[in-house]
């Protein structure tokens, strides 16, 4: 029950106790203190009941939203970058309205904006990440399967929800004029092609390339550590070291005394901008520096290294990740049994 009284300087003071829940406030009129005491009584009640308190009335998503970042403080850009768009776009919606309708908009417009399936699939599971928090961590009577229906309702848009697995390599040839291309531009001050062969000889991400620090280099290991390496359960922390193969090495070794802490001191979207503004110019289709660690991997698996060994070198997890970048075939099954007879 809540408990009313007038204090000295003339405010009244509500007090609120109810199954468990301890309320209070101060109000200049009494009648203030008499309407937030009933509303705090039912917030209790509810919260005895059912474990979680009613949505404020006022609150809207993009309040939910902010507490959100301001709490758990989202690591990775992608998913800041979406709770961004999700405020800009349904951070209007009250957040005890918030329903399948608004989502079914939300889809609408994103669809129409150009996203396909699997971003859009990526949108809905960060929201229901922020649903869960809410009812879960804050007790707010929220409802995270909201999201998790729109999700669900993609398959029935036809929309694909799985990224294609792409199998992309650069040629011999390809890798062979792109080498050419920037050997002839006086302009060029990013070492694209020795970058692009430590790429290849190491099968790592162009953002641990750039992140590689000088003292993280043990020479007489031939070692790397690649710092906070990515991985879908740990998005801090996750330190590596990795060998560095003959070919890296010879890379690697001139760059320990250049003068700055890091290996390869350039930002990773110029890398990545003069390796599209090349394969541009010379006419080259669907080609990522991306795909370059796809056949660094899938020659390392050519080189006749097992599962354990590329894996250590790639940072996959499991042989799932890694199936596709073997491409074998059952003549080279054949083949190398054969050898071994």
């Amino acid at each position: 029950m809540s408990t009313l009284a007038q204090l000295p300087s003339g405010k009244w003071r509500v007090q609120v106790r109810r199954r468990g829940v301890y309320k209070a406030a101060t109000f200049t009129k009494k009648a203030d203190a008499i309407a937030w005491g009933r509303e705090a009584e039912m917030m209790a009640e509810s919260i005895g009941r059912s474990g979680v308190q009613p949505v404020p009335k006022a609150a809207l998503l993009a309040d939910l939203i902010d507490k959100y970042t301001q709490t758990i403080k989202p690591e990775g850009k992608t998913k800041a970058a979406t709770l961004v768009m999700l405020k800009r776009e349904l951070g209007g919606v009250p957040l005890s309205d918030l329903g399948g309708m608004h989502l079914r908009d939300f889809i609408d417009r994103r669809q129409s904006a150009g996203a396909g399936g699997v971003t859009i699939a990526a949108d809905l599971s960060y929201l229901s990440s922020v649903l869960k928090w809410a009812r879960h961590v804050r007790l707010l009577d929220v409802d995270p399967q909201v999201a998790l229906d729109a999700r669900a309702s993609l398959a029935g848009r036809k929309l694909a929800t799985r990224s294609m697995e792409r199998d992309r390599e650069p040629t011999d040839a390809e890798l062979a004029i792109l080498y050419a291309h920037w050997a002839a531009n006086e302009r060029q001050q990013i070492p694209m092609e020795t970058i692009c062969r430590f790429a290849l000889a190491t099968a790592m991400r162009l953002g641990e390339i750039v992140g590689l620090r000088v003292e993280d280099v043990d020479v007489d290991a031939r070692t790397v550590t690649i710092r906070d390496r990515k991985d879908p359960k740990k998005k801090q922390g996750n330190d590596q070291r990795v060998p560095l193969l003959p070919d890296a090495w010879a890379i690697a070794a001139p760059n320990l005394n250049n003068g700055t802490t890091l290996l390869f001191p350039f930002k990773a979207d110029s890398v990545s901008t003069a390796f599209t503004r090349a394969c541009a110019a010379l006419g080259i289709v669907d080609l990522h520096f991306h795909d370059l660690r796809h056949r660094g991997t899938a020659e390392l698996f050519r080189r006749g290294l097992g599962i354990p060994e590329v894996s250590l070198m790639t940072g996959h997890k499991t042989w799932a990740m890694l199936r596709r970048y073997t491409k074998i075939t059952p003549a080279d099954v054949l083949a190398k049994f054969e050898a071994k007879q």
